[in-house]
């Protein structure tokens, strides 16, 4: 057994260091320092069937060291997922399945896109929430619905803040089946740990209540596997092993940070091969062996739990066909045959925020839609997050639909990444507007896996009044429409509320960020679900023939209807658009974008009670406020900047003449 433990170990090292050097790129580091804790983690525990990479019951393994990619590709490629020899050849080359990262969705076998440091434990974090949150919503749910989360990070994962939020929410939460390995082999690029990190680890995680376990010698197979097999007798915390590793081991340069990123070559890559793993073969060669002892471990150990799970399935379907039938429907992410169309009939005349519209219609929905969990930053009675008369998630309640994320936007962010990549649970995070800063590269994420994330941005103005400039969002809204993929939908009132919420939970591909006022809005007339659906249209026609065209989003389509009234008394026509979604409006055929812009650039206006970035795609003349806001009342912000309905009016008589 040893002899084929050494041998499988120094094959895949040496297929790491062969296909850095043929790419002339990557990172050998850490990939020769983990080969054993991941030929442990492989071939001894993790279950997983590479015949059916989607498997909603398959332990998860999340590289959030990512750039150790090339030793999850040779993972795979050993594991049987179909990635190929020349696949290996090809890493990090154009359009290849072995990027320079992870990608989800691009390579079977990946569980998660990671690489920059720290998202992999705050998305396997997010899984692990899944997991315990589908088991405790079924009847007899561990039947269904009980698997391990496993993360492997490094050195710089725990340097980044974010990796402290999801780790204190972990402790905090108790979530016992995420097991995180800690490759610890103190370099990073710059040099040694020790120019920037002096942390005893382990009482990091003690007091964020974690169980630790340490192996000394990272080549230690037995000592690893003794560690996994601890970690997954938790009941009731999750686990860190931290392994002493060696950079770069076998290199001529291993334990500095000269072996971190750059490829060994050739000299050093025999060295390394011949003389220390003791693999004298030609590059990329695998014995026959090594691919039979996958098959016989990790490959047949995956298909039989498989088997019996499938089996399982059928008899927990005989006994609960309504609820598996729901579990098969949720795995996908698609909520499409549980939303209703219609929306509810609105009272005329009133005015209610969109903080509070969201609240409603989260709640509507929640009715109709299973497994809907999420919550906010510790400001869900300011924007709105909390589900009426549900239960907290928490340790006693797995059950529970409300999650307290905490003030932790950025982990939050990453963690709904993770319930959404482990699948069959759908989600939603909420905060301030201005704190969307905070979420960036986690929204980001989200895009770039293309994973339907809900965010709930409030306080979406200067209408934020007497909190200040910290907290006034002015270029926010210009940051979120940058980011590819990402749906940015700004409702008007209410019933555009309703609208923006059906159309951010039937989206499977595609993140949704819902803009919130914290001031009320007025029903509008002409508001309605297909004009949101079309990302913008018509609130308010001309009488007779429009002289200008006002675009407007959320809380100043109510201000642009307004001075729409007082133009015509001054016998200027204009039509009013809301424009609640630059980026559906931006998907529609030309002959309806002409029908609802009707005019020229230079006869258009944009309104928007926010920086002015951008808005030349739409328009010529911008009502917009393109500095940092101030505190007050709100009713006294909107003077000083005189954001009013006046100031258009003569803006538009201004651009007239």
């Amino acid at each position: 057994m040893k002899e084929i433990q050494t041998l499988s170990i120094a094959t895949i090292r040496s297929l790491c260091i062969d296909m850095i050097n043929k790419a002339n790129s990557g990172h050998p580091g850490m990939a020769l320092g983990s080969a054993p804790i991941l030929y442990t983690l492989f071939t001894k525990h993790l279950v997983s069937n590479p015949d059916d990479p989607e498997w909603i019951n398959r332990d998860r393994f999340v590289l959030s060291a990512g750039h150790a990619s090339d030793l999850l590709y040779v993972m795979l490629h050993l594991c049987g997922y179909g990635l190929t020899i020349d696949d290996i050849k090809s890493f990090r080359q154009i359009d290849s399945l072995t990027p320079g990262h992870p990608e989800y969705h691009w390579t079977k076998g990946v569980d998660a896109t990671s690489g920059p440091l720290g998202q992999g434990i705050a998305q396997a974090t997010g899984m692990a929430v899944a997991e315990a949150s589908i088991a405790a919503n079924y009847t007899d749910g561990k039947k269904i619905m009980n698997h391990y989360t496993y993360v492997l990070c490094g050195d710089g994962c725990l340097q980044e803040g974010l990796s402290q939020e999801a780790i204190s929410f972990a402790g905090h939460q108790k979530l016992n089946k995420l097991i995180l390995l800690y490759d610890a082999n103190q370099v990073t690029l710059d040099g040694g740990l020790d120019l920037s990190f002096s942390e005893d680890v382990r009482k990091r995680f003690e007091a964020s209540g974690w169980n630790t376990l340490e192996v000394m010698d990272g080549n230690d197979v037995d000592a690893i596997d003794k560690a996994i097999t601890e970690a997954k007798k938790s009941k009731d915390k999750p686990t860190m092993v931290m392994v002493h590793t060696i950079i770069g081991y076998g290199s001529a340069k291993q334990g500095t940070s000269k072996v971190h990123g750059s490829p060994l070559g050739v000299e050093d890559g025999r060295h390394a091969k011949v003389d220390v793993y003791g693999f004298d073969h030609e590059d990329f060669y695998v014995p026959e062996e090594v691919r039979k002892h996958f098959e016989e471990t990790f490959i047949a150990r995956g298909r039989k739990a498989y088997e019996e799970y499938n089996k399982d399935f059928e008899d927990y379907r005989k006994k609960h066909e309504a609820e598996a039938t729901r579990f098969e429907n949720l795995q996908h992410l698609d909520l499409s045959k549980y939303i209703p169309e219609e929306l509810p009939d609105f009272v005329e005349g009133s005015s209610t925020s969109t903080r509070v519209a969201s609240g409603k219609a989260l709640n509507a929905y929640m009715l109709a839609c299973p497994m809907l969990v999420g919550g906010s930053a510790d400001v869900a009675g300011s924007v709105m997050t909390k589900l009426d008369n549900g239960v907290n998630f928490t340790p006693d309640h797995r059950e529970g639909h409300n999650v307290n994320w905490g003030i932790r936007e950025f982990a939050m962010g990453c963690m709904q990444n993770g319930m959404l990549l482990h699948g069959g649970i759908r989600s939603y995070v909420g905060c301030f507007a201005v704190f969307s800063d905070y979420m960036k590269p986690a929204i980001r994420m989200a895009a770039l896996s293309r994973l339907p994330g809900i965010y709930l941005f409030s306080h979406d103005s200067i209408a934020v009044g007497e909190d200040g400039p910290t907290h006034q969002p002015i270029e926010q809204l210009a940051m979120l429409r940058s980011i590819p993929n990402v749906r940015v939908i700004r409702p008007a009132d209410e019933r555009e509320t309703y609208s923006a919420w059906k159309l951010a939970l039937k989206s499977t591909e595609t993140p949704t960020a819902l803009i919130l006022s914290r001031q009320n809005l007025p029903l509008l007339e002409g508001s309605n679900d297909e004009g949101v659906a079309r990302g913008a249209y018509v609130v308010s026609k001309e009488k007779k023939r429009a002289d200008l065209v006002l675009i407007a989003t959320g809380s100043e389509v109510s201000l642009a209807i307004e001075a729409q009234k007082k133009l015509l008394d001054k016998k200027i026509d204009v039509r009013v658009v809301s424009m609640p979604s630059w980026e559906i409006f931006a998907k529609q055929d030309l002959e309806y974008r002409k029908s609802v812009l009707l005019l020229p650039s230079e006869r258009r206006v944009s309104v928007e009670m926010l920086s002015t970035f951008g808005w030349g795609k739409w328009a010529k003349y911008h009502m917009g406020i393109d500095e940092f806001g101030a505190s007050g009342p709100a009713k006294d912000v909107f003077k000083k900047f005189d954001f009013t309905s006046d100031r258009l009016v003569k803006l538009c008589e201004d651009i007239l003449g």
